[in-house]
């Protein structure tokens, strides 16, 4: 799906109910949406392209994948008072489990893997 921030948070949002996690792992439903709207911003704002959003459940892992047509390959920055932004894959890596960048011939995709807690969640 091609998305802004907040329409990429909202259809986000749509599936992870249908996983039952806004009630058995909410803080892994925000993480979530939370890495959905950085990465969405990043191919927005670094990138200057559209973003793809893909989610996909493995029973084991969530992974958020967004594509961009940048082949720029984005890298974690501490914060820092000299420059605006720049938090955004910081942010990302202290959410997700774990995530990496793929290069494509048309861009790169970002995928972060979300493990939430097994008590209460659903694994359909």
């Amino acid at each position: 799906m091609g998305s802004t921030p907040k329409t990429a948070r909202d259809w986000a949002l749509e599936h992870l109910q249908t996983l039952d996690w806004t009630d058995g792992a909410p803080s892994t439903v925000d993480a979530v949406l939370l890495t959905v709207s950085e990465l969405v911003t990043n191919a927005h704002v670094h990138a200057r392209t559209s973003a793809q959003l893909v989610m996909t459940w493995d029973g084991r892992c969530l992974h958020v994948a967004v594509h961009d047509a940048s082949g720029e390959l984005p890298t974690t920055r501490p914060p820092s008072a000299q420059r605006p932004g720049g938090r955004g894959m910081f942010l990302v890596d202290a959410l997700a489990d774990e995530w990496e960048t793929r290069p494509c011939p048309d861009g790169k995709t970002v995928i972060a893997c979300f493990r939430p807690p097994t008590v209460g969640v659903s694994r359909s």
